[in-house]
């Protein structure tokens, strides 16, 4: 599939889909901070998600937590994780979305070693985590810094890591047992967060930029369509336009629990996308329960969130999931349940990146948007490639919104 690489540019700021909150939030500082993005596919033919999640905590290095992350969560729930312990190998760009990690490099005459502080010489290591923007055409780097690479230089270069852009995603991880992973993809956006028209949006609001608001969450892509292949410990999936997702979360403080639910897959219903959860986080001195439903669905964006709805929750620890709420103008239904034990997934928490939450890629979820002015229902849907989570503590009944 070599003609996935002329496509595969780094996204440049004029993109009209690019959210809010794109870059890399860390400002050099050394006060408790995380990053994570979220990228997932899913496969229309096999029903099968892949989903990856990574993380870089503390990156100014030397800290307790310091390091990063790579998970993936692949066909019938299976996990595959690594760390990169090592925070001068991660790169992400400032003003746009693009990220990644080197884990294990190929030396010109093809050797594979480590990298590690240890292992290079710092004064020919010239990293900036932070780089301002993409790379220029035409501009050199010298050979150690981490950054985004042409696709083919990176397969040659990269034994092991990962780098993601808006437009492009690609990577290679395996683990001590065996397991495996390889992909290149490259994505196309249909829907940022907000009408596809319009600018796009912050998804918690104004506040999000504040750090009295933490953690900050951003849906960098509510939709897009994804051509490439994965490689699944030796089973092959390849896949053209395939349904795809992204976001992401930051900040110095973490929630003490949360829930979530997405889906860009339902049945008969190729241009619809939702994304919806809640949580209970640190404003300032007090703590605050808040939770949003975003659908995009046909060119339009529905939004129900605090500040122009009322949202309601009842959320079991695992199982199912229940959410419904309502402005001047509509209403939303949403239902999510799960027969599946789902697979605990690390996060990062302040003690550093510990199984915090579990998730399914397998959940059925069903959607409803009924017109309260024309008393008309404009959609109902369903799905059994919901994307369902549950994390944090204490999960010891049901969690219901304040009536």
């Amino acid at each position: 599939m070599s003609h996935l690489f002329s496509a595969a540019l780094p996204q440049t700021h004029s993109s009209r889909l690019q959210t809010p909150h794109s870059g890399y939030h860390w400002d050099g500082s050394d006060r408790r901070f995380f990053e994570g993005w979220y990228y997932r596919v899913t496969l229309p033919d096999s029903g099968q998600t892949f989903a990856f999640m990574y993380s870089i905590e503390d990156a100014i290095g030397g800290k307790p937590h310091s390091g990063g992350a790579a998970q993936i969560l692949g066909p019938n729930d299976e996990y595959l994780c690594r760390t990169f312990p090592n925070v001068h190998t991660f790169w992400a760009w400032k003003h746009t979305l693009g990220l990644g990690h080197w884990g294990k490099v190929r030396g010109a005459s093809g050797q594979q070693s480590a990298v590690s502080g240890q292992q290079l010489d710092t004064q020919n290591f010239p990293f900036s985590p932070t780089s301002p923007s993409p790379p220029v055409p035409g501009s050199k780097l010298h050979p150690l810094t981490p950054h985004y690479l042409p696709p083919e230089q990176f397969t040659q270069q990269i034994q092991e890591g990962y780098q993601a852009t808006a437009t492009w995603h690609q990577g290679s991880l395996q683990e001590p047992s065996g397991a495996s992973a390889q992909w290149e993809y490259r994505i196309q956006p249909v829907y940022g967060w907000g009408n596809a028209a319009g600018q796009q949006q912050s998804t918690a609001g104004w506040l999000s930029s504040l750090q009295i608001f933490e953690p900050g969450w951003q849906i960098l892509m509510a939709h897009g369509l994804a051509t490439g292949w994965m490689e699944w410990n030796g089973d092959r999936y390849e896949f053209e336009n395939a349904p795809a997702y992204s976001e992401k979360n930051w900040g110095g403080a973490f929630p003490q629990k949360w829930f979530w639910l997405n889906c860009n897959s339902f049945e008969g219903e190729p241009d619809l996308a939702l994304t919806a959860g809640g949580g209970r986080r640190g404003v300032l001195w007090w703590m605050e329960s808040v939770a949003m439903i975003g659908l995009h669905y046909r060119g339009t964006f529905y939004e129900f969130v605090p500040w122009n709805a009322q949202v309601h929750w009842e959320i079991q620890p695992w199982g199912n999931w229940r959410m419904w709420a309502e402005n001047s103008q509509f209403t939303v239904e949403l239902t999510g349940t799960t027969d599946l034990p789902g697979t605990p997934l690390r996060a990062p928490t302040a003690d550093g990146l510990v199984f915090a939450c579990r998730d399914t890629m397998l959940g059925q979820i069903t959607l409803k948007l009924i017109d309260r002015q024309c008393h008309t229902t404009l959609l109902e849907a369903y799905s059994d490639r919901g994307g369902l989570e549950t994390g944090g503590a204490p999960w010891d009944g049901v969690w219901k919104s304040a009536a």
